[in-house]
């Protein structure tokens, strides 16, 4: 298995090591995707009590938030603007999902999704 320990070091059989490393970014894809969905699954939470308290769900400030601790926080090697980039999208498809839910809440939107 290859781990961060390994990256730089000379490759004794460069296609196995590319396996290797493919390998390894498939299970971090997969943990992603497992992350991501959690992420999301509050998001449609928080945009349900949003809704019954009254609260945007555009809210700028904690935006802003979210995005400068992320790139305050980010170790590298991805640059401060690909981490902005990455997590501006996260945020919109949050954004959206809180959108959703509040819709279904209200009964809105005829039961149809965004993009049916």
């Amino acid at each position: 298995m290859v781990d961060e320990h390994d990256i730089g070091r000379k490759p004794e059989n460069g296609a196995a090591r590319i396996e290797d490393f493919r390998r390894r970014i498939d299970q971090i894809d997969d943990q992603l995707m497992k992350l991501l969905n959690s992420r999301s699954a509050c998001a449609v939470e928080v945009g349900r009590l949003k809704r019954h308290v009254g609260m945007p769900v555009y809210q700028p400030e904690r935006e802003k938030w979210i995005l400068e601790r992320v790139e305050r926080n980010n170790p590298g090697p991805l640059d401060r603007g690909a981490v902005r980039r990455v997590f501006e999208r996260i945020i919109d498809e949050s954004r959206r999902l809180e959108r959703l839910a509040a819709e279904a809440e209200d009964g809105g939107a005829g039961g149809k999704r965004e993009g049916d």
